[in-house]
């Protein structure tokens, strides 16, 4: 799904709230339930669809044939499930306006668990009843249908948890961070995998929540797999809360994976017999929870094989008088640790603390370390999560290390900022991140091949965007020419430099084979010496207009044509950014891996030998090792004024709203005291 369509998507999703706030007795934390049962039908359909010609194909072909067998079998086996005409999508969406539309979502439901047992109890089955107790809310369910009935077929990934952030984050907040519990943003679940490489086998999450782990983790083996390579995955989930469990199952459903998803206290219950089982384990646990049962978790070999948290000075009593742990964040860790085979890899989130926490936790951490388990940690930018600011640290075991090294990377000043309180990995970003991982494994072609990907969609957008570029710079210059005639931008000469760049690409594509890394390196690192100077080129041109710009309006010529003016060259700023978006990644990893091979990077990374860590007390922050380093934002001076100016603006308009929101209070009070 593009940024687009999900914008589309979220946008319907707000009007769904507003439908559900205006019309039914709901409250704004019980608004998810019904939307995602119908977008489990919305996407069930969509793959079904995709997968509907084979399956009919099949069946006739069986059909009146000693092998001859039922439509849902076929289906069940082809698509992972069945969907008979009355669970159809289209069936619902065209059931006429007087039908009971709540009863016929609930047949639907019936019929899809009737033929997937794993779902049984799964489904919201009653919720759409609720929607139609009064006469007038009766069309609610139809319009439900209505607004999801645009979601592209094509669209994949783990979309329960998208919604289920979006309405945590709007709508509910509250349900999304009891307990220290927050929705992993996708970004970081994206991040965690490309580290971890899963590659087939068994994932385990202890605190699955609505799944999202297992969804990215089969779509990163979807990817890279080959033919001949087994890629089956078997996904083992627990969660705490019934509706949570309910959401991970109709995800993983959906998204065609084979598991189990239980409900469960991962605390106190094992219903997979974790310790030594799992290939991978992935979770974004609870965090700082400090009232486990101390006694009920400390003769656990999930727990205490590296050592229990204890209190070292007066024990906490919180558990119905016992004593509990002072802080579960190292039960976590140390379940993890346990749960792999020997070859196993694990990643988790959890907060900054535990990665200095003292006493007890970092004795756990120390035997951790010298029992050569932690692979790596990445210290991630705060507000990265929909319901809390919190920074957070990625830690991961790997248990067929050959070395005894940490690798540490602090990506706290890689980011995108989506708005004003939130902020994401770009998938560009995922890939730089993890190809430095990739590095330290030795797999120096994984970095050419990223650089050769970033050089063709860099080349592919310039060509796209060349005229759009050639015919906006023109405009530019004409309506400069109506204020000023002298020293015009000679737009025509920077831009007839794109000829010269996509012959030498085109030279380079003959010649250029990523996995002889040496030779393709060199190339690119001359390939981007001539991109290089021709954005410099352009972005010094730009930079003079924006001048001549802003003497114009000191000399108060004001206008049509200078707002004209300002629009079209904002455009030109955008398209040449949009222009050389790939080819800046191109420049961030070769001039942190100039020779395509790992080094440690000041700011960025370092590769810690044992002692060095001993050196730091076993600290495992990223920050202690890599040292500090400050970022350039990329901004030139005109975006840094520009973007001060807006901040500005809005200033002044919250500060005139809250003049008025105060005259109305003031209003109101003097109203009810009887002096107005």
């Amino acid at each position: 799904m593009t940024k687009e369509e999900l914008k589309k998507l979220e946008a319907t999703l707000w009007q769904t709230a507003d439908t559900l706030r205006a019309n039914s007795d709901l409250k704004s934390s019980e608004y998810s339930t019904p939307v995602l049962g119908l977008i489990f039908l919305r996407f069930a359909d969509n793959k079904y669809s995709s997968f509907e010609a084979e399956i009919i194909a099949e069946f006739e072909k069986l059909k009146g044939k000693r092998r001859e067998r039922p439509i849902h079998e076929i289906a069940i086996e082809k698509c992972g499930f069945y969907l008979p005409p009355e669970a159809r999508y289209e069936y619902l969406l065209n059931l006429p306006e007087k039908a009971d539309i709540a009863k016929a979502i609930k047949k639907a439901m019936q019929l899809i668990e009737e033929y997937k047992p794993e779902l049984k109890d799964t489904l919201p089955l009653d919720e759409y009843f609720r929607l139609v107790r009064k006469p007038e809310y009766k069309t609610i369910p139809k319009q439900l249908l209505k607004n999801f009935a645009d979601i592209p077929k094509d669209a994949t990934g783990d979309m329960f948890g998208q919604i289920y952030e979006y309405f945590l984050g709007n709508f509910a907040m509250a349900e999304g961070q009891g307990g220290g519990e927050f929705f992993t943003p996708r970004s970081v679940v994206r991040l965690m995998v490309e580290i971890i490489e899963p590659h087939n086998g068994t994932v385990f999450d202890p605190a699955c929540g609505s799944g999202g782990m297992f969804v990215q983790s089969a779509q990163f083996i979807e990817a890279r797999k080959s033919k001949t390579e087994d890629t089956s995955l078997f996904v083992y989930g627990q969660e705490k809360t019934l509706e949570t469990v309910k959401l991970a199952k109709m995800n993983i459903a959906v998204n065609g994976l084979r598991g189990e998803i239980k409900q469960a206290n991962t605390y106190y219950e094992d219903l997979f017999g974790s310790f030594g089982k799992f290939d991978y384990v992935l979770a974004n646990p609870p965090f700082n929870v400090d009232d486990v049962n101390l006694a009920k978790v400390e003769g656990d070999k999930r727990f205490n094989t590296y050592g229990i948290p204890r209190n070292k000075t007066k024990a906490k009593k919180k558990d119905k008088g016992a004593i509990t742990v002072p802080n579960a964040n190292y039960l976590w860790i140390n379940l993890f640790a346990t749960s792999l085979r020997p070859k196993g890899r694990a990643a988790l989130v959890m907060a900054n603390s535990a990665s200095d926490a003292r006493h007890s936790e970092a004795d756990i951490r120390k035997t951790l370390i010298e029992k050569n388990l932690i692979y790596g940690m990445i210290t991630i930018p705060s507000n990265m999560f929909y319901t809390v600011t919190l920074p957070a640290t990625l830690w991961f075991f790997d248990k067929a290390k050959t070395d005894d090294k940490i690798l540490f990377i602090d990506a706290r000043n890689i980011f995108t900022q989506i708005d004003r309180a939130h902020r994401e990995f770009s998938d560009e970003q995922i890939q730089n991140i993890a190809i430095i991982n990739r590095l330290h494994r030795g797999n120096r072609s994984a970095f050419t091949e990223l650089v050769n990907r970033y050089f063709t969609e860099g080349f592919k957008r310039l060509a796209e965007n060349r005229p759009v570029l050639s015919q906006v710079a023109k405009r530019v210059t004409e309506f400069l020419k109506s204020y000023n005639g002298k020293d015009l931008p000679d737009f025509d000469k920077s831009l007839a430099g794109v000829d010269k760049l996509e012959s030498v690409y085109t030279a380079y594509k003959k010649e250029a084979n990523p996995a002889k890394v040496d030779e393709a390196n060199k190339k690119q690192r001359k390939l981007n010496e001539t991109v290089h100077p021709f954005f410099a080129t352009l972005h010094e041109l730009l930079k003079g207009v924006d001048k001549k710009v802003r003497h114009i309006e000191k000399e108060q010529k004001t206008g049509k044509d200078l707002k004209t003016l300002k629009a079209e060259l904002d455009q030109l700023h955008k398209k040449v950014k949009e222009t050389e978006y790939y080819f800046l990644h191109v420049s961030w990893l070769q001039e942190r891996f100039p020779e395509a091979k790992y080094e440690d990077v000041t700011g960025l990374c370092k590769l810690a030998s044992l002692d060095e860590v001993k050196e730091q007390e076993y600290s495992l922050n990223p920050g202690r090792y890599v040292d500090v380093v400050i970022e350039e934002d990329g901004k030139t001076e005109e975006e840094f004024i520009e973007d001060m100016l807006s901040m500005n603006e809005e200033l002044k308009k919250l500060n005139a709203d809250a003049r008025e929101v105060e005259k109305v209070i003031w209003y109101n009070i003097r109203q009810i005291a009887g002096e107005e």
